[in-house]
């Protein structure tokens, strides 16, 4: 098993994350998942089904996209003025 908390966009409010689990729900190799409203998505995954690039692509397909290393997660997605 790999485990690994990725930081995505996308995750405002607690919809988002029942998309994400929706999204996610079916995906063949993923042991568990689950997420905060400030975009952190821990994963995890049997390594031998399926991989956390299929993974990515996976939560692509619902509005969520990984966010650059060092970007910051506090500040607001989009610009707010």
């Amino acid at each position: 098993m790999t485990s690994e908390t990725i930081q995505v966009s996308g995750i405002r409010c607690e919809r988002c994350v029942a998309r994400l689990s929706a999204v996610l729900g079916s995906h063949r190799g993923l042991e568990s998942a689950s997420a905060s409203l400030m975009g952190a998505v821990t994963l995890t995954w049997d390594e031998q089904v399926t991989s956390r690039d299929e993974l990515v692509a996976a939560m692509a397909t619902g509005g969520f996209h990984e966010r650059p290393a060092g970007m910051d997660t506090t500040a607001p997605a989009f610009p707010t003025s």
